[in-house]
């Protein structure tokens, strides 16, 4: 049961911010940030306002119910309504509490998605390409921007490790329960008896960002320049453009040698590091705030395996909310994420509101 002087706070809300908005000595940028507030009060007012008439109507149609001079066709209406009344309120209770729920203040930001290649050898790093593969196919379908920061390729042609940012609409909101190990169960090309292996890559969501949303101590980083190795022609390899930055405080490390240029290289490198940093803290808090609960979702655990794709049997599992889906070709094309991703954060806001 929602404090009937929560929803009655939204409705006054939504009345002040009204009346602000139509004000014409209202500053510009708070004009911008009430008329967001406003916005998505608008949303959920009518539903607030039915809420809090409820127990009016409730009280009306129990008089019409207890009244003895009642015909019966009238009372058979009253309990209809009476019932459907019930039901809408119910739905209502639980819209205005994932509403009230707290937001997520990264939902929002755009993301940095790591790839990596973990147990299975060279079948791991295809495996890691096929992931990378299906979220670029996913970001082209909503027209999201990706963009690489690092790449480091294998013999086999797939991917060691793979780090790009994605630009666009909620972005951290829809990815960030993509972290964690992603298991493979297929028989690789080189398997000349038929038997299925089972190999696995690990994959990190974090929001990516900005200098203004993480200040970052120059003393209390270290950065070192050194030869860049690998392909990459002449410049490349004979300069000092690889970077690696080292935050002491917490001993992350990021090292970036992609760019020809030693500025690029360290531009690239802090903002992975920005990204780490920023999702370490929000990890320490995460796990203060849950310390008397335990949820299956949303912990960003990298070492958690989270979902299996088998190739035999067309399916991919995830292992949190125990969906299936025999749709693996769909799924890798990006046509069957977003069922997946819609399950996985309605669980989440389940969870959250169980928590509250």
């Amino acid at each position: 049961m929602i404090p009937k002087k929560t929803i009655e706070d939204l409705i006054k809300k939504h009345i002040a911010l009204e009346k602000d908005l139509s004000s014409v000595e209202i500053d510009k940028k708070l004009f911008a940030e009430k008329s967001k507030e406003y916005s998505d009060l608008n949303e959920i007012i009518g539903i607030a306002k039915n809420y809090i008439s409820f127990d009016k109507n409730i009280l009306e149609l129990k008089k019409i119910l207890d009244d003895n001079n009642t015909d019966d066709e009238l009372k058979k209406m009253a309990e209809l309504e009476l019932s459907e009344l019930k039901t809408e309120h119910e739905k209502n209770e639980k819209k205005l509490k994932l509403f009230l729920l707290p937001k997520d203040e990264a939902d929002k930001k755009n993301a940095i998605i790591e790839i990596r290649a973990g147990t299975g050898g060279l079948e791991a790093s295809l495996f890691a390409s096929d992931l990378f593969k299906m979220y670029e196919k996913v970001s082209n379908k909503k027209k999201w921007s990706l963009e690489l920061i690092s790449i480091s390729k294998s013999d086999a042609g797939g991917l060691k490790e793979v780090i790009a940012s994605i630009k666009g609409s909620n972005i951290y909101s829809t990815l960030k329960y993509e972290s964690g190990v992603h298991r493979v169960q297929r028989v690789p090309d080189t398997e000349t008896q038929g038997r299925v292996h089972t190999s696995a890559a690990t994959v990190a969501v974090m929001p990516e960002v900005e200098e203004v949303d993480l200040k970052i101590n120059e003393a209390d980083l270290r950065i070192d320049v050194f030869r860049a190795g690998g392909p990459g022609g002449q410049s490349v390899n004979t300069t000092d453009s690889a970077v690696r930055i080292t935050h002491i405080p917490t001993g992350l490390t990021v090292s970036q040698q992609d760019e020809k240029s030693q500025h690029k290289n360290k531009a690239k490198g802090m903002k992975i590091l920005r990204a780490r940093l920023y999702e370490l803290e929000r990890s320490r808090i995460d796990e203060e705030r849950s310390k008397d609960r335990k949820t299956k979702i949303g912990t960003g655990d990298r070492s958690e395996r989270i979902r299996t794709y088998n190739f035999p049997q067309g399916r991919v599992t995830d292992h949190r909310i125990n969906l299936t889906l025999h749709k693996l070709e769909e799924f890798l094309e990006g046509e069957a994420f977003d069922e997946m991703t819609e399950s996985l954060t309605l669980q989440a806001q389940e969870e959250s509101l169980n928590n509250l």
